[in-house]
C-alpha cells in the first residue's frame, strides 16, 4: 500500500477531484459502462448517490481514488453489498485500488453484510479481474459480449461473488 495513504469518508468538498476521476473512466471507456456523453452531474450522482456510502483514497490531503458501498438488493437480498471503485490515472498500480478494496471488504463485514457482489467485470480489465480474484472472489457468471470496448469491440463481463 501507499505511504501515508488514509481512506476516509467522502465530504461535499471532495466531488470535484471525484468527478475529476470518474471523468478518467469516461475517457477511457475501458473499465465502466459510461457513454462519453456522461455530464459531471451524473458522475457525481453515481458516485456520491445517498443509496451508499462513498470513501476518498486521499494521499498529501488530495483524493487519488474513491470508492462507494451499498446493498446491491433490496429486501431480503440487502445482505448482499456492492461497490465500486476508482483510482486516478497517475495513481494506478501503487496499491491503492487494493488498499480500498481490503477497506470495503471490513467496513461490508462490519456494517453486517454477509457477501459480495460484483455486477459487471469486465473480462478485459485484467488488474481488476486479477485482484478480485487475490481477494477470494470467484466468477459466477459470464455476461456475453456485454461491454462495447473502445479498442475490442464487444466483450465479456463477470459476475464476482465472494462471501464475508
Amino acid at each position: 500500500m501507499e505511504e501515508g495513504l488514509v481512506i476516509r469518508d467522502a465530504t461535499a468538498a471532495d466531488a470535484p477531484a471525484i468527478v475529476a476521476i470518474g471523468r478518467e473512466l469516461v475517457e477511457d471507456g475501458d473499465t465502466y459502462v459510461f457513454p462519453p456523453a456522461t455530464t459531471d452531474d451524473e458522475l457525481k450522482a453515481y458516485w456520491l448517490s445517498p443509496a451508499g456510502r462513498t470513501f476518498v483514497a486521499v494521499l498529501d490531503q488530495h483524493p487519488v481514488g474513491c470508492y462507494f458501498l451499498r446493498s446491491n438488493y433490496p429486501g431480503r437480498g440487502r445482505h448482499v453489498a456492492n461497490a465500486s471503485y476508482a483510482v486516478a490515472r497517475r495513481f494506478t498500480r501503487r496499491g491503492i485500488g487494493r488498499a480500498m478494496a481490503e477497506h470495503s471488504l471490513e467496513l461490508a463485514r462490519q456494517l453486517g453484510f454477509q457477501a459480495m457482489q460484483f455486477n459487471l467485470v469486465v473480462s478485459t480489465n485484467e488488474a481488476a479481474v486479477t485482484l478480485w480474484r487475490t481477494l477470494g472472489f470467484r466468477i459466477v457468471g459470464t455476461l456475453p459480449k456485454v461491454f462495447d470496448h473502445p479498442t475490442r469491440g464487444q466483450v465479456d463481463a463477470y459476475v464476482m461473488h465472494r462471501l464475508l
